[in-house]
């Protein structure tokens, strides 16, 4: 079978550890992930005709059952459209769902740009800041306590990933208390976001940065506590906005270098 998404898996792995989940293992997993990813990279450009199923049985080595359904999930993340008498069509990118986890992958495994981060934080700050300041208005004592035991664990956490994993709990913990289920519906956003930018730079590697983390993170925690949401607005605004500073200031070290 090929393996041309098996780099791309790796990007699954990775977001799949940092949530706790286990990554799935299976022909139509790795069907879609290499396709996926083709799309992404632009092997296959928006507009154009994917090959034959034919000939992607052929590369595949798979039933036709398992790339219909591979094709079907594609479908229903928007990136290809199948025509009688056309063909399988990559469909524009402005047709994809941006908010799927598969998607986001795709795009961190090209290796995530200073604009790719840039339009993740601006998304996140438009929506995270609104999930705190409504779990300042909405929390129970429980979700109070239960953040503020993601902030020490941040604080005591001993490698990126687990520093990683303890900040993307933190933020679902904000989602779940502000009392909206939509809120909820972004965490495969902030897992990209911040599985991207830990990968970049961790801020377990540089204990300036860590402290500085774990403070605004605290003060996110401090504000839902005392119930302030124009406090927890800004202390989210300004823990994203820090994240997004930190990866790209790393990647641009990095262009130069």
């Amino acid at each position: 079978m090929d393996r041309s998404g098996g780099k791309a898996r790796h990007s699954g792995d990775l977001i799949a550890t940092l949530s706790g989940r286990s990554p799935a293992r299976n022909l139509h997993s790795d069907v879609l992930w290499a396709l996926g990813f083709a799309i992404v990279s632009g092997q296959y450009e928006e507009g154009s005709i994917l090959p034959p199923d034919s000939e992607l049985l052929e590369r595949f080595g798979v039933s036709r059952t398992v790339l219909r359904e591979a094709l079907k999930t594609l479908a229903a993340k928007g990136m290809i459209e199948a025509r009688a008498r056309i063909g399988t069509r990559v469909l524009p990118r402005n047709r994809w769902n941006l908010f799927d986890a598969d998607v986001l992958a795709w795009h961190f495994e090209l290796g995530p740009e200073v604009s790719f981060l840039r339009s993740l934080a601006e998304v996140r700050i438009g929506i995270e800041i609104e999930a705190a300041a409504l779990a300042a208005e909405r929390r129970s004592e429980a979700a109070a306590e239960a953040l503020a035991g993601w902030v020490a664990r941040m604080a005591e956490a001993e490698t990126p990933a687990d520093f990683a994993r303890y900040d993307l709990e933190f933020h679902k913990a904000v989602a779940e208390a502000s009392g909206n289920p939509f809120m909820a519906s972004i965490s495969a956003l902030v897992e990209m976001a911040l599985t991207a930018a830990f990968t970049i730079s961790s801020p377990v590697n540089e204990p300036e940065a860590l402290a500085q983390t774990v403070r605004v993170h605290g003060a996110i925690a401090e504000a839902i506590r005392d119930r302030d949401p124009a406090g927890a607005r800004e202390a989210m605004k300004i823990a994203i906005a820090e994240g997004f500073a930190r990866a790209a200031g790393r990647m641009r070290d990095g262009a130069r270098s």
